[in-house]
């Protein structure tokens, strides 16, 4: 139904089931790139000549969009960057270096793991890992017990495992935490693409975003600061746009957001990032939804009737990611003979190494859906693996 939205789908025949890495872009999103290079093209907030007036309105008016989308409560609160990975590095060295002790899940991403380990932290030395029992459920009598014993922790929590497409409560981990003086950051990266997410209902502290895993272009993504911490988070980087004075004596910063937007910004992706937050409001979470229950309940029940399928978790607590191995098959394998069957997904530990050696794999094969994902598409993926799997098994 959507699929004549995105030209990938005009141009490829492909079937396109790696959402999960990255999404197809709508062309909105493309012409908006395209305009601001050809009609527009300049700095923002420098110049005062006309089109680099046009570029800072259209900068700008990208956060009031990704403002109100999550329902944050200032335009201040939203601050661009790189994506998901910058803006947890972000937080990690500029905030929450001061913690004597972080948690995380057992689910993280790389961005969500690495960084801590770049501040010296493993487990039990100023880090935590929140257990999550056989079918990858978070733990929460385990966290409370974290909490318990590490009071005022920061706690760094994915919203959506990207490996697995496990969605943790985060209304709840973050009311848990806030009661025992922890702050929460939310590794939103697999959120807006597939959930409505609200700022004021989940009361995290700081949420990140991806643009490229919601339609928008590669390099570029947003970090939620609620207020009361903008007079308290410091500049990850600093230089042009974030001085208001300088000279060889010291410098003076502005105000949130221009203080932690140092140098030129990913311009034409901000504003792609915009205009695919429009399309996502055009589009609606309740026809998103629909469309992607309808077709991940289809997935799982093709892919059920395949013999020798492994599941590591409750799928039905699941949303974009579904995640599958075969008994006595090496998943790579799979992944080799579908691509040559026009299949795009991903096989691999899909950067979530830790998960994957506590379940004594070494990866697995991953199926991640969008709103643009119909029936047809399973079945071309579900004929592939049959075909697949004959050969291997022969």
């Amino acid at each position: 139904m959507f699929k004549k939205d995105f030209p990938y789908f005009s141009n490829s025949d492909i079937t396109y089931l790696d959402n999960g890495a990255t999404t197809q872009k709508p062309k909105v999103v493309i012409d908006s790139q395209i305009d601001y290079y050809t009609k527009y093209c300049a700095n923002t907030h420098r110049s005062n000549f006309g089109d680099a007036n046009k570029a800072t309105r259209e900068f700008e008016n990208a956060r009031k969009i990704l403002k109100e989308f999550i329902n944050a409560s200032k335009n201040e609160e939203i601050i661009f960057t790189k994506g998901v990975t910058e803006s947890i590095n972000f937080i990690a060295s500029s905030f929450a270096v001061d913690f004597e002790t972080v948690i995380i899940s057992s689910l993280e991403h790389h961005s969500n793991v690495v960084p801590w380990h770049m501040q010296g932290r493993t487990i039990g030395k100023g880090l935590e890992v929140v257990k999550c029992d056989d079918r990858l459920n978070f733990d929460m009598e385990h966290f409370e017990e974290l909490l318990k014993a590490n009071p005022k922790a920061f706690v760094s929590i994915t919203h959506i495992s990207n490996a697995f497409g496990e969605i943790h409560d985060i209304k709840a981990i973050t009311k848990l935490a806030h009661s025992y003086g922890a702050v929460v950051l939310v590794d939103g990266a697999q959120s807006l693409a597939h959930l409505k997410v609200d700022m004021q209902e989940f009361d995290c502290d700081f949420f990140a975003m991806s643009g490229h895993k919601t339609f928008a272009p590669t390099g570029v993504g947003a970090i939620y600061v609620k207020e009361q911490y903008l007079n308290e988070l410091k500049p990850y980087q600093t230089g042009g746009a974030t001085i208001h004075e300088v000279d060889f004596y010291g410098s003076t910063l502005l105000d949130s957001p221009y203080k932690f937007e140092a140098g030129t910004q990913n311009i034409a992706g901000v504003i792609g990032f915009g205009k695919a937050i429009e399309y996502l409001s055009h589009v609606g979470y309740a026809n998103i939804e629909t469309i992607e229950n309808d077709v991940y309940k289809y997935l799982r029940n093709e892919l059920e009737k395949l013999d020798g399928i492994i599941f590591y978790n409750d799928i039905d607590n699941c949303v974009g990611s579904l995640s599958f191995n075969f008994e006595g098959i090496v998943h790579d394998d799979i992944g080799i003979l579908i691509d040559k069957m026009k299949i795009a997904l991903r096989v691999g530990h899909h950067c979530a190494q830790p998960i994957m050696k506590q379940l004594g794999i070494k990866g697995t094969i991953r199926v991640s859906i969008a709103f643009y994902n119909n029936y047809k598409d399973v079945d071309n993926l579900i004929n592939a693996l049959k075909r697949a799997l004959n050969m291997l098994r022969d």
